[in-house]
């Protein structure tokens, strides 16, 4: 399964070589999760990812044991909020959460390569690596300095985006590494959307996490548990 949703979207890694994760406008952030703002990390949320509705919901495998949920503050908004919730039992708890970003001009629904915009979807994750060496990745993990080096964006900010990645299974093989340029759905509708390292703003359409979220996805995250990322503006994830 290369993906739950099929959207279109073209993020990080471009047939050209180089990622478009760049910079955009600065905003804030208000952070937390419907239906769970006031949840804190360990508490029982019950049998259900919060703010997730009917049909983002039906998207979710039943064998799935652990969710990556990115709450959009707006559909035209960079800005985001990530929260793990890990099933335990029949239930969900929220395990971990951060500030994020997503695409510079927001969620879309119907994504083509350099539209600027993430993608709303579920999406398996099976793949992960980075520039720097492994930090104990339960997912299958390649470690290649140049290859990440070529792809990063110009200017300072972005030095340290691709230390650490995990491939978003869109339009993508699964089981081989991130930069892998292979797309089965064809080129116009982009790939390389990654998890990575926040550089404090919007993105092409990767998601954003601090260096200790990326270290804490890769060492949380188990292939054996069908791990799955659920995105998109908090709109479109209630529905």
């Amino acid at each position: 399964m290369r993906h739950v949703i099929s959207t279109a979207l073209a993020c990080g890694v471009l047939l050209a070589g180089a990622t478009a994760c760049g910079p955009g406008a600065e905003r804030k952030v208000s952070g937390g999760a419907p239906g769970a703002a006031s949840a804190r990390p360990g508490q029982t949320l019950g049998g259900r990812l919060p703010g997730v509705g009917d049909r983002m919901w039906s998207q979710v495998p039943a064998d799935t044991g652990q969710a990556v949920v990115v709450y959009g503050e707006h559909p035209d908004s960079p800005d985001s909020f990530v929260v793990l919730y890990e099933k335990r039992d029949s239930t969900w708890v929220r395990t971990a959460s951060w500030p994020a970003h997503n695409g510079r001009l927001g969620w879309t629904d119907d994504h083509r390569m350099d539209d600027e915009q993430s993608p709303v979807g579920v999406f398996t994750l099976t793949d992960a690596g980075g520039a720097l060496a492994d930090p104990g990745s339960r997912l299958r993990y390649w470690r290649d300095d140049h290859a990440y080096a070529t792809m990063l964006p110009p200017g300072p900010a972005h030095t340290h985006d691709f230390d650490y990645v995990i491939a978003i299974d869109y339009n993508r093989l699964q089981g081989v590494p991130p930069f892998d340029w292979s797309r089965p759905d064809g080129v116009e509708t982009g790939g390389g959307i990654w998890l990575h390292l926040d550089h404090g703003d919007g993105t092409s359409a990767c998601v954003t996490v601090p260096e200790a979220g990326m270290k804490t996805l890769l060492r949380t995250l188990d292939p054996a548990r069908h791990p799955v990322v659920v995105m998109g503006d908090r709109e479109r994830l209630s529905l």
